[in-house]
């Protein structure tokens, strides 16, 4: 079976497709980038990457933020820049590499979505009866994508380090089209933000695996308490990603109902559309 086209917004972007401290310690990684085979390994001499698709080396691979990133066609863009990466007083990290059995795009709009928190994580990013969700800004990005401000919710435990519940601030921001980046208070420093990143890497149009990172203060905390937090918090959700239907992401916005609280997954079903994502979607009429 020939693999479905992909339309250039995903084909000519970065996508993660392995830990780089797995591929560091057990040698070559194969895996399924837009349902074709991808082989990454380093080399001996340099611990340069190098990829393969099939009987064809890959020309763009690169390593950053402990990941080993591929683009199938020509970069249109860089690979993208997280300037928090950069604080010595942070932990910035892995935190997982995980299958899913649903649309990359399913996940982004489940990251987005602030109304299961006290449902799906009660008793850590949510809990009853604080189930109300205030209004928000939602607005384009200049470089596409959406970004969403001025989020609270009540969260009993919202990080590793947290010992008390109280109104945490978010901002969300849908960079690329698998690519969401939350922005969240610290526990300790209200006024600044730790920050959680998700990548989907599309291994088929209803599948995908979710690669983490994580850039929290250093607060009492080391990578690996952080790492095994996000993973807690993510084995909650996957469940719940894996059961919904349909598996790929509808755009018609009359397909799914829409309250208040979805205003930015209805504006990334917006951007989808309009930029012409297919792969994973269900476009609209």
């Amino acid at each position: 079976m020939t693999p479905p086209a992909v339309e250039p917004i995903l084909w000519d972007d970065w996508h993660i497709v392995a830990e780089l401290a797995r591929v560091q310690r057990d040698g070559p990684w194969r895996t399924v980038l837009f349902n074709r085979p991808v082989e990454v390994s380093l080399e001996e001499a340099t611990a340069q990457p190098r990829a393969r698709s099939g009987d064809s080396p890959l020309a763009h691979v690169a390593i950053r933020y402990g990941f080993i990133w591929v683009c199938l066609g020509t970069p249109a863009q860089p690979i993208i820049d997280f300037p928090e990466a950069a604080d010595p007083d942070r932990w910035t990290a892995s935190a997982g590499s995980v299958s899913v059995a649903t649309s990359g795009l399913r996940a982004v709009e489940n990251f987005l979505d602030l109304g299961h928190l006290m449902f799906v994580h009660a008793g850590f990013l949510g809990e009853e009866p604080h189930t109300e969700i205030a209004s928000y800004k939602v607005e384009s990005l200049p470089g596409g994508g959406i970004l969403a401000t001025g989020c609270r919710v009540y969260q009993p435990l919202s990080s590793p380090v947290a010992t008390e519940g109280y109104d945490v601030g978010y901002t969300y921001a849908a960079v690329r089209p698998y690519i969401v980046v939350l922005y969240k208070a610290n526990p300790v420093e209200r006024t600044r933000n730790d920050m959680i990143a998700l990548f989907l890497q599309p291994v088929s149009e209803e599948s995908c695996v979710a690669h983490i990172l994580t850039s929290y203060l250093k607060h009492d905390v080391d990578a690996d308490a952080v790492r095994r937090y996000q993973q807690f918090i993510f084995g909650q959700d996957r469940p719940i990603l894996e059961n919904q239907w349909p598996k790929r992401l509808p755009l018609d916005p009359r397909a799914e109902v829409s309250v208040r609280c979805d205003a930015s997954s209805s504006a990334y079903r917006r951007w989808l559309s309009q930029s012409g994502v297919r792969f994973g979607a269900i476009p609209a009429p």
